[in-house]
């Protein structure tokens, strides 16, 4: 019980300032909803949906699939080349977020929220959570983002 509410507690907190807006149902804003569902879901290397889990890439690919019916490549080192490169300082609400946390680039992915947070699968024994880009850890190990855009029909 106090499980479930720390995992209401938390996604509350962490809907960024669009959740909101009269436009929070836009097509760029689907994967933030979905990736907010997923809060406080256990990590589970290799998973990739809420009943096994979740690694952080696939915690990017359930997201994206679930919002744009995108599928998207199984691990991080396919995820880095998607979309369009872009800069931190051009970060965006649903933008992916990559870093190198095991002395090799790209090697973990989480998906930009706003306001310098992101949600991510962390690692075993933990939740998927939000953090500050900021932190002196999160900053140091940056590598990159790509944007990616929602499908035209």
């Amino acid at each position: 019980m106090r499980h479930g509410f720390v995992v209401l507690l938390a996604w509350i907190l962490a809907l960024p300032c669009w959740a909101a807006s009269d436009d929070a149902t836009t097509e760029r804003d689907r994967p933030l909803i979905y990736a907010a569902y997923t809060l406080g879901m256990h990590y589970r290397y290799g998973g990739r949906s809420p009943e096994t889990g979740f690694d952080c890439s696939g915690l990017v690919a359930y997201v994206f699939e679930r919002a744009w019916g995108l599928l998207l490549p199984p691990r991080t080192d396919g995820l880095r080349r998607v979309g369009t490169p872009i800069k931190f300082k051009e970060l965006e609400p649903g933008d992916l977020v990559f870093y190198n946390t095991r002395n090799r680039p790209f090697s973990h992915v989480g998906i930009y929220l706003g306001d310098g947070r992101f949600v991510h699968a962390p690692r075993p024994g933990a939740y998927v959570r939000v953090e500050s880009l900021e932190t002196r850890y999160w900053r140091a190990r940056f590598n990159g983002a790509r944007r990616l855009e929602p499908p035209t029909f």
